[in-house]
C-alpha cells in the first residue's frame, strides 16, 4: 500500500491504448477478490482451469491495488531508465551469464533474435530479488524500496498464493500444495518484479525481423508470470486454432500465464501458451512499452517432479518431459534457461518454423 508521504517521483504518462480493432484473444477474467472465501475458490477453480487449459492465459482483477497505486508503480518502474545516468547503468549490470539470473540490467543487444540477419533484442530490464535489500541499487531507485518490497509481497501473498491455490485445488490437492513450494523468504536467488522498456526499432530492423521483437516461446521459465497490464500493444499469443492474437490492454488488470516449472510440476496438466511479442499496432508505432513483471519460480531447492498423488493426474495420465531421475531442481533449471536464452545457437526444430535447443537435456522449442 502507499504510504501517507512517498517520496516524490516524477509521473510516467502512459501511452493512449490502441484504437484499431485488432484481432483481440478472449480471455478470461478472473475476480481475485472471490479468492477470499472457500465458496469463492470453489467458483473460480473451473473458471482459472478452463482458461490456462485453453488460451494458456488469463486476466485477473480486484487485485488489491487502485489504479493510484497502479500508476504509482509504473511512475517508480520508469526511474531506472529514465533518471540513472548511463555510467551508474553499467555498475550495475547483471552478471547473467555467470550466475544465472538477471537482478541488475540487462541492456539492449544481449539476445540475439534472429542470427540469420543479425537482429539483436531492443528491451532494457531492470530485475530486482524478492528481497529487495540483496543487493545495491542505483541512487535514483533507492528511496522507492520500501514501496518496491511492498509491491513484491503484495505480488506474492495476494495474487500469487491464491493462484496457486486455485490450481492445487484444481488437481484436487490441498490448497497450500504449491504455496508451500514457492516461499517468499526462501526465494534463493530469483528475481521478481523486473520493469521493462522496449524501445522502438529501425524500419531496416522491422523488415528483417518480420516485425517481430520476441519469437514465438514458452520462455517464462518460472511457475506463473503476473504482467501489469499496459497500453502499448505488442503481446501476442497462439490460440488453440493456431492464429496469433492480441492481448488486449484493461485498466488496472493483471495479465496471468503459467510457465515450464509449472507444466514439469503439474505433469503436463498445464502447458505453457506460445506467445511473442511484435511491433505495436500503426497508432502506437510512435511509443516505447513500459512493462512490469513479477516472474515467479519454485523455491530453489524444489525438484521439479510430477505431483503425482494427485487425483486428476491419476485419472488423465501425467506427461513428462523427463525421467523423474533426471527432474532438475529449480534453481538448475533456472540458472541454464537463464545463461542459455538468447545466446546458444539454435538448431533447426522438427516443424518448418521451428528452432530447437536442449537445455538440462530437456527440447525447448522456439517458434519463428
Amino acid at each position: 500500500m502507499l504510504s501517507a508521504t512517498p517520496p516524490e517521483c516524477p509521473r510516467y504518462i502512459a501511452p493512449p491504448p490502441t484504437q484499431l480493432d485488432l484481432d483481440f484473444a478472449d480471455l478470461r477474467v478472473i475476480d481475485l477478490a472471490r479468492a477470499n472465501t472457500p465458496e469463492g475458490r470453489a467458483e473460480l477453480v473451473p473458471q482459472l482451469r478452463d482458461a490456462l487449459r485453453t488460451n494458456g492465459f488469463v486476466y485477473a482483477i480486484n487485485h488489491g491495488y487502485s489504479q493510484a497505486e497502479c500508476n504509482r508503480i509504473f511512475d517508480i518502474a520508469d526511474v531506472p531508465f529514465t533518471a540513472v545516468p548511463p555510467e551508474e547503468m553499467k555498475i550495475y549490470n547483471a552478471s547473467i551469464d555467470k550466475v544465472g539470473h538477471y537482478a541488475g540490467y540487462k541492456p539492449r543487444k544481449y539476445w540475439a533474435i534472429d542470427t540469420e540477419n543479425g537482429i539483436m533484442d531492443q528491451i532494457d530490464n531492470y530485475a530486482m530479488n524478492f528481497d529487495v535489500t540483496q543487493r545495491p541499487h542505483p541512487q535514483a531507485l533507492r528511496p522507492f524500496l520500501p514501496e518496491l518490497d511492498a509491491f513484491a509481497r503484495h505480488n506474492h501473498f495476494n495474487v500469487l498464493h491464491p493462484i496457486l491455490r486455485l490450481i492445487a485445488l484444481s488437481l484436487e490437492l490441498p490448497e497450500e500444495t504449491l504455496v508451500d513450494k514457492h516461499n517468499f523468504d526462501r526465494a534463493g536467488k530469483t528475481s521478481n518484479d523486473p520493469p521493462i522498456v522496449s524501445y522502438r526499432r529501425t524500419d531496416e530492423e522491422e523488415e528483417k525481423s518480420k516485425n517481430v521483437w520476441m519469437k514465438g516461446h514458452t520462455v517464462d521459465i518460472g511457475s506463473v508470470t503476473v504482467l501489469w497490464s499496459q497500453p502499448v500493444s505488442g503481446l501476442q499469443i497462439l490460440s488453440p486454432d493456431g492464429k496469433w492474437r492480441w492481448v488486449r490492454h484493461i485498466d488496472n488488470a493483471l495479465v496471468i500465464n503459467t510457465g515450464d516449472m509449472m507444466e514439469f510440476l503439474t505433469g503436463g496438466f498445464y502447458k505453457p501458451t506460445i506467445h511473442r511479442v511484435v511491433q505495436p499496432p500503426s497508432d502506437q508505432r510512435a511509443y516505447d512499452r513500459l512493462g512490469v513483471v513479477y516472474f515467479v519460480m519454485a523455491d530453489d531447492d524444489v525438484r521439479l517432479l510430477p505431483l503425482a498423488h494427485s487425483p486428476v493426474l491419476q485419472r488423465v495420465g501425467i506427461e513428462r518431459r523427463f525421467p523423474d531421475e533426471d527432474a532438475p531442481l529449480s534453481d538448475v533449471w533456472r540458472r541454464e534457461r537463464t545463461i542459455t536464452y538468447g545466446r546458444t545457437e539454435l538448431k533447426k526444430g522438427t516443424n518448418d518454423n521451428t528452432e530447437e535447443e536442449v537445455v538440462t537435456g530437456i527440447v525447448v522449442t522456439h517458434y519463428n
